[in-house]
């Protein structure tokens, strides 16, 4: 598309012009198709991950929905539990809010009087409710964030030795009398995080009459020659931004500086971290690891879109001993009866490794921009949980465009630029993971 000009004012037969005065072309759809293997995470992203803002600072909501968890553990500090003949009581508390953000320690808000609870292998239905306050023989928590209390009738026998500090529990549902009340109830929420625009400017330099009139060597024109590589690196600064960008925003003198989220840092503070071995990682490692990374109480569709440097690439492929990799490592021990693992063409031109495993697929894609720091590293994206947001409202489409003759009227040259204002949506950063690979 960069090397594709009309040949007169006003005909662009491919949807692009520059020899025009004073428009503005927007060709959003377009610019993603500029080399696809230098920038994959940004043809991926306008491709199939694209949706406007109408606001520079976009709010968004996550949903985690707990009723696909509801487990618990009970509270390790002091006696487990009291109990007489007919009832028991416990402190009990879970890893996650009511957001279902994973935390060290919070109230499990979820249990109701009327629930049955299995805990340990033993049935227990809930007859009364204490949040914050333990109600154990020998613990009090006084803090209602993170401890519940519980005083259930034991449908089994149980005895002292039953239950052990930390036994994990799940709600199994309820029972009720016939002709009785109404029940409690409860509700998740949903997480609001924020995004942030970026406005991307990348200008040609003013080129002079004179410039524009000459016949050189080696690309005759050489405004059409640089404005090419100018798109190129337009696109190549929004494809580092939304890998690596730090997302804030802070005012200037002229007004606020907006910075993108970046799918790295981003993932590095938020999502999983995964640690594999260069020299001794096999498809065992890889099933391990994916078997918590694809939980389906988190989120997660069953594919990910894995960016990863030409060296981690290399070593998926390697078969030989003396150097060894993935393939090496794997076929030497039993699990090479289950490998799966396939070189097949990318939809967008891409060459793509995939990996299947039981519990879903990995696709391995080269991104060049992993290289020198970031050589060890792979980004597990899952392309559900994550969209490109430009700027677009009011009749007026921030996404990539072309603003041609932004010279003063009285200036014998020209000068042009292109224009983006967009920023990276990443929701439920659990579902996506980097993958740090160690010699």
């Amino acid at each position: 598309m960069a090397n594709a000009f009309s040949n007169s004012t006003g005909v662009a037969p491919q949807g692009v012009s520059i020899n025009d005065s004073r428009r503005i072309y927007n060709f959003g759809e377009r610019v993603a198709e500029l080399a696809p293997q230098q920038s994959p995470f940004f043809v991926y992203l306008s491709k199939v991950a694209k949706e406007s803002t109408d606001d520079p600072v976009f709010k968004f909501l996550e949903q985690r929905h707990q009723w696909q968890r509801r487990n618990f553990k009970v509270e390790t500090d002091g006696a487990v539990y009291a109990k007489d003949a007919t009832n028991v009581a416990y402190d009990l508390t879970c890893d996650y809010d009511k957001y279902g953000n994973s935390v060290t320690s919070a109230a499990p808000l979820f249990i109701l009087v009327g629930q049955v609870l299995r805990i340990a292998g033993k049935a227990v239905k809930v007859t009364a409710v204490t949040p914050g306050n333990g109600v154990a023989a020998t613990y009090d928590a006084s803090d209602a964030n993170t401890h519940t209390g519980i005083v259930g009738t034991a449908l089994e026998a149980i005895a002292e030795t039953d239950i052990e500090s930390g036994a994990k529990g799940q709600v199994i549902g309820s029972a009720w009398g016939e002709g009785t009340n109404d029940p409690d109830g409860w509700k998740d929420e949903m997480y609001s995080r924020e995004g942030y625009c970026q406005i991307f400017k990348t200008a040609i330099q003013l080129f002079s009459g004179t410039a524009l009139a000459t016949r050189y060597r080696g690309r005759p024109d050489e405004y059409r020659r640089v404005w090419a590589d100018k798109l190129m690196e337009h696109k190549m600064d929004i494809e580092h931004a939304m890998l690596f960008g730090v997302g804030s925003s802070n005012e200037s003198g002229s007004g606020p500086v907006r910075y993108t989220h970046g799918m790295v840092p981003y993932t590095e503070a938020n999502g999983k971290v995964m640690n594999f071995d260069y020299s001794s990682s096999t498809y065992d490692d890889f099933l391990d690891q994916m078997q918590v990374f694809f939980a389906p109480e988190t989120g997660n569709s069953g594919d990910k879109l894995v960016l990863t440097s030409r060296k981690i690439l290399a070593w998926l492929q390697k078969l030989s001993a003396s150097t060894g990799g993935f393939l090496k490592n794997t076929v030497g021990g039993s699990s090479q009866y289950n490998l799966d693992v396939q070189n097949i063409q990318g939809q967008f031109g891409h060459s793509v490794t995939k990996i299947n495993t039981i519990f879903g697929n990995l696709h391995f894609v080269a991104e060049p921009l992993f290289r020198n720091q970031d050589e060890d590293i792979a980004l597990a994206i899952d392309l559900a949980n994550v969209k490109y947001r430009p700027l677009a409202g009011n009749g007026v489409s921030r996404d990539t465009h072309i603003m041609t003759n932004i010279q003063n009227n009285n200036v014998d040259g020209r000068k042009d630029m292109v224009l983006t204002e967009a920023g990276l949506e990443i929701s439920l950063p659990e579902t996506h993971a980097i993958m740090k690979f160690v010699p």
